[in-house]
């Protein structure tokens, strides 16, 4: 699974029959979008499915986002104006399983078409018991947990009940399912080919230029993948301890392994035990920093880090743009995220 790949033929169809099947699935006929505005208009549920549309609808589109710059997009709540906005889009683009009141408010609304993110890509479990099994760690449990990662490859590790390795799962994911796709370049690519397939279906006219923006997109994407890989490749840890699990699928991609603090909940505190095992994997795994998050509080991240001897930086889930973000947009962000993981694992 860490052996990274360019966008196959085969996954790029797949992905596009998908995002076919997602937008007849949810648009009761499956007829094509009757053009009676200047633009087609979609609303996204939160920044990174808001980027995937500007980016592949170009000047076709106007894009609205249901979560404001500033906010965390777990626990939005819809107003009522935002459910308005829903039942006049065209489309609405949202991914299920991350925002419990967009699901509600998507299930409960007619007319738009409707494309869900996760049906565009396999999802995958990273695990919801992070704090259960640092209620359970000892010293004797840590030895053996730091002997497991200088001992075992990433994907092995990974897929190890009990080991720490967790991605972010709130009890309100569908299954248990990690919905940070956008994390990982390659999966996000495929999500863009679904995302522009029902584009193309529901506005024909400009389906073209969905076609060109989308491939030109998938391209930019391909080239991030292979950054990461080459940037990632001769590294002295593959451990890095993060506030929260939300890069799951980064750390597959590429053969690293995230221990969070809290895992479920970005906004909760660690255990007592939990920050005990992770000081000793710290130690034991070389590794140098804590990282925190733009949109959630550092402060857990900071006292953590400080009580271990450890730095501190941003490694930012994407979740939004704002003034603390380090860069503009999605490529931007990503190539920052690269700089600090190469600095906190010693990366040549």
């Amino acid at each position: 699974m860490n052996v990274r790949r360019l966008i196959s033929a085969t996954a790029a169809a797949s992905a596009v029959a998908l995002g076919a099947t997602a937008l007849t699935a949810c648009s009761g006929d499956g007829t094509a979008y009757a053009k009676n505005t200047e633009k087609f208009d979609v609303v996204a549920s939160f920044y990174p499915m808001a980027f995937l549309a500007e980016e592949i609808g170009g000047k076709n589109i106007n894009v609205t986002t249901l979560v404001k710059p500033n906010q965390e997009p777990h626990d939005l709540e819809i107003t009522a104006r935002q459910t308005a906005s829903l039942t006049e889009a065209d489309a609405i683009l949202y991914l299920q399983g991350l925002q419990p009141a967009v699901d509600e408010a998507v299930a409960q609304t007619e007319g738009p078409r409707k494309i869900d993110a996760a049906s565009l890509t396999d999802l995958e479990k990273h695990g919801a018991e992070v704090d259960g099994h640092a209620e359970e760690s000892s010293d004797a449990h840590a030895d053996e947990h730091a002997d497991e990662h200088a001992d075992e490859h990433a994907d092995e590790h990974a897929e190890e009940p009990g080991d720490g390795h967790e991605g972010h799962d709130h009890s309100h994911e569908a299954g248990g399912k990690d919905p940070h796709v956008w994390l990982d370049p390659a999966k996000y690519a495929e999500v863009a080919q679904g995302v522009s397939k029902a584009f193309q279906k529901a506005d024909p006219e400009h389906a073209a230029e969905y076609r060109t923006n989308t491939e030109d997109l998938v391209n930019r994407l391909d080239a991030l993948d292979k950054k990461f890989e080459a940037g990632l490749k001769d590294r002295k840890t593959d451990v890095f301890l993060t506030n929260h699990s939300a890069f799951g699928y980064l750390a597959e991609a590429y053969g690293l392994i995230e221990e969070s603090l809290t895992g479920l909940d970005p906004e909760s505190e660690p255990s007592a035990a939990r920050v005990k095992e992770l000081q000793h994997i710290a130690k034991e795994d070389g590794v140098t920093t804590v990282f925190y998050e733009t949109l959630v509080s550092d402060r857990t991240a900071r006292t953590v880090a400080k009580d271990a001897g450890l730095r501190t930086d941003v490694l930012d889930p994407l979740e939004g743009i704002t003034e603390k973000s380090r860069g503009d947009d999605y490529f931007q962000v990503m190539e920052a995220n690269l700089a600090a993981l190469q600095k906190a694992l010693e990366a040549k």
